[in-house]
């Protein structure tokens, strides 16, 4: 499309052209209904229509079985960080697996509702590595087991996870759900703030196995319950319409494309072609351990911060927009999710080619 860039913030992310035309299309007039989506009433018959096809498309897209439920919650990731040990603790501790800033952060805030032991902590190796299965020790009986399945920040990604126990695993995928097949039975609880792969920001979707969802304390509140947000079918007060409708979206069009499996496909394509240009390059420094480099994130550097900050100013110039890594890790940091086409890793490469010659 004529005057778009490649971004590749780490979230609010880029969405698919083909996603933009098809909202595009009916910002106005939803369907000859005379008015756009996000004026609607979510009681209304229209608004309901695309409320149910949202959820079934997701869960026909995801393989979500019969036994689960999909909730879509308010306060994003960070709000399900609170609402998980509120619901599931049930007075027992809860195990976290810390593998970057958002699992940690997950961790302090369950802190806060009950207690919380670490089975793993990767502070120590600057959180460049996802432990292997003998690298975790869980407490006793643990009420859960908590991580978060790719590491935005330091770029990098579990590729298969500790499924070998009796426990309840839950895991935040906020930056890499819908980027390939996920087995969905072996998770208690899946969930993911949708501003990354599934849409825009607004809403968290959490997908939960039935048996987990019991009557809460009468203390947590009523829009963190998930037994009461269930009984309201995700309208105990006005749901996050837009976000929701968007999902729905983003849904279609990868089902177009043919769903989660050609997906991984694409995005183990554009990860290689960048991992592979980083690797034989003399000039640029790549964080994550090879083992465990996000297929979402790809996190590196000049060497040097002010050729770091060069590099992301002149991008920018050049339509590579966002690539400034985060703060506690700096350099740089290219997000390739879901819909960054071929052609924009391939622009990147280009771009670092003439960089580095210049530098």
């Amino acid at each position: 499309m004529e005057n778009r860039v490649y971004n590749f913030a780490a979230g609010p992310s880029m969405l698919a052209d083909e996603v933009l035309l098809a909202i595009k299309e009916e910002l106005f007039n939803y369907h000859g209904s005379g008015m756009s989506v996000m004026e609607m009433s979510h009681r209304s018959k229209g608004y309901l229509e695309i409320f149910e096809k949202t959820k079934n498309g997701l869960k026909k897209l995801m393989n979500i079985p019969d036994d689960y439920e999909i909730l879509f919650m308010h306060g994003g990731a960070t709000g399900m960080f609170a609402s998980i040990p509120l619901n599931l603790t049930k007075g027992k501790t809860a195990d976290y697996i810390i593998t970057g800033n958002f699992s940690k952060k997950a961790a302090d805030e369950a802190k806060k509702y009950g207690d919380v032991h670490i089975a793993y902590d990767g502070k120590e190796n600057n959180y460049t590595h996802i432990p292997d299965e003998n690298e975790l020790s869980f407490s006793a009986d643990p009420a859960y087991i908590h991580l978060c399945a790719n590491n935005t920040i330091y770029g990098t990604e579990w590729k298969s996870f500790p499924v070998n126990h009796k426990t309840t695993l839950i895991a935040d995928m906020s930056s890499d759900i819908l980027s390939k097949p996920v087995n969905v039975s072996d998770f208690g609880l899946i969930y993911a703030g949708a501003q990354k792969n599934m849409g825009i920001a607004g809403i968290a979707v959490a997908i939960i196995r039935k048996e987990l969802i019991e009557e809460a304390d009468v203390k947590v509140p009523s829009i963190m319950n998930y037994a009461l947000e269930l009984k309201h079918d995700s309208m105990l007060n006005t749901p996050a319409t837009y976000p929701i409708y968007v999902l729905g979206k983003v849904v279609d069009w990868l089902e177009e494309l043919g769903g989660l499996a050609e997906i991984e496909k694409r995005n183990i394509e554009k990860a290689k072609i960048l991992y592979d240009y980083l690797d034989a390059s003399k000039f640029y420094k790549s964080f994550a351990e090879k083992e465990s480099r996000s297929l979402m994130n790809v996190t590196f550097s000049c060497g040097d911060p002010d050729l770091d900050a060069a590099f992301a100013a002149k991008a920018a110039e050049n339509g590579l927009c966002n690539l400034k890594g985060h703060r506690l890790v700096g350099g740089l940091r290219a997000s390739i999710y879901n819909a960054m086409p071929k052609a924009g890793v391939e622009k990147l490469i280009e771009f670092m080619d003439d960089f580095a010659r210049e530098n």
